[in-house]
């Protein structure tokens, strides 16, 4: 089968690791169900990966990817309405309860230790296989497994924010903050957003935020939460932002990660900072069921056509001036 995987792992040049060809299909296992991939979407974890971040050179030749939607090949009987040929979508988490792996299993995601989801088909437990949004595209559904995923946890579990409250978003280009944009708007929170784009500030205008700002703006009064993914370039002006009591949820550090804490302040205001990776099995599903309910898109930045075409699509996302998902459709 056609694939997109990593070759081999590099630092400082990842996408000449970067690799389209054949692969063996996934080999059967129990209590694992495969999938005829339709879309994929392109992560950040992507180029960790080819970097050789989680993944070790010895591990080569790995299919890519942590997001899909598809065709499910079998029916699988104790799913109901899970049927051959039922439109699906991904939870691409494994080991986090043991579904399809051995006991005590570290919690990993595919393209780390199992094959991942770049490719014709692909395999999961079958208790990570759930229905498709029905309003949602094959493209807008492979957006759900990461992006929106810990979007939707940030939100809703490490915020711990509730309708009426008010969040900032630091950056308004990525998967994740556009998320985290329509999910909060859709769930009756104020939303603030911060950008050094103006034409990204009037984007996240459209997709229901509040008001925002240039980056680093002092804001109308302080938040309630940060969503905060930016790292280095955001996180005093996130300390700042913050009301006391209030919390900054973090997922990511694209600009860095080694900030001055600013633990006096954090101390003082009784911050609180509350990591987040992705989202648990139940949380995906009730993404799923939010998504349907509330009629929401995910934002597609660009989508490419066939396998062969990662490498654009890897170049689209490193060269960063995204706003939404890059994603391939086969």
């Amino acid at each position: 089968m056609k694939a997109v995987y990593a070759a081999a792992v590099n630092n400082d040049n990842p996408l000449s690791a970067l690799a389209v060809g054949d692969m063996p299909d996934p080999e059967p296992r129990p209590y694992w169900s495969k999938i005829s991939v339709k879309a994929v979407t392109v992560n950040h974890h992507d180029l960790w990966s080819l970097r050789g971040v989680g993944l070790a050179a010895e591990q080569t030749p790995m299919i890519l990817g942590t997001d899909a939607a598809g065709i499910l090949d079998e029916d699988i009987p104790v799913r109901h309405g899970l049927k051959a040929g039922s439109e699906v979508v991904l939870y691409t988490f494994v080991g986090t309860d043991g579904a399809g792996v051995m006991p005590g299993e570290r919690r990993t995601i595919l393209s780390e230790k199992y094959a991942g989801t770049m490719a014709d088909r692909t395999q999961v437990p079958s208790a990570n296989v759930f229905a498709k949004p029905s309003n949602l595209t094959m493209v807008e559904a492979a957006a759900l497994g990461t992006s929106w995923l810990t979007a939707y946890s940030l939100v809703f579990t490490a915020a711990g924010v509730k309708p009426g409250d008010t969040i900032l978003v630091q950056g308004a280009g990525g998967g994740v903050s556009t998320a985290a944009i329509q999910l909060a708007h859709a769930a009756g929170l104020e939303v603030f957003v911060t950008s050094r784009s103006a034409d990204k500030r009037e984007k996240v205008l459209a997709l229901g935020a509040d008001a925002a700002f240039e980056t680093g703006a002092r804001l109308p009064r302080k938040v309630d939460a940060v969503i905060e993914s930016v790292g280095a370039a955001t996180w005093s002006h996130s300390v700042k932002s913050v009301r006391p009591g209030g919390t900054i949820a973090i997922c990511g550090a694209t600009t860095g990660d080694q900030p001055g804490a600013e633990l006096t302040r954090v101390f003082f205001q009784d911050i609180r900072v509350q990591g987040n990776t992705m989202g648990s099995r139940e949380d995906f599903a009730r993404l799923l069921r939010f998504v349907e309910h509330a009629d929401l898109h995910p934002v597609v930045d660009s989508t490419f056509d066939g396998l062969e075409s990662a490498p654009e699509a890897f170049a689209r996302v490193v060269g960063g001036d995204i706003f939404g998902k890059v994603a391939i459709s086969l």
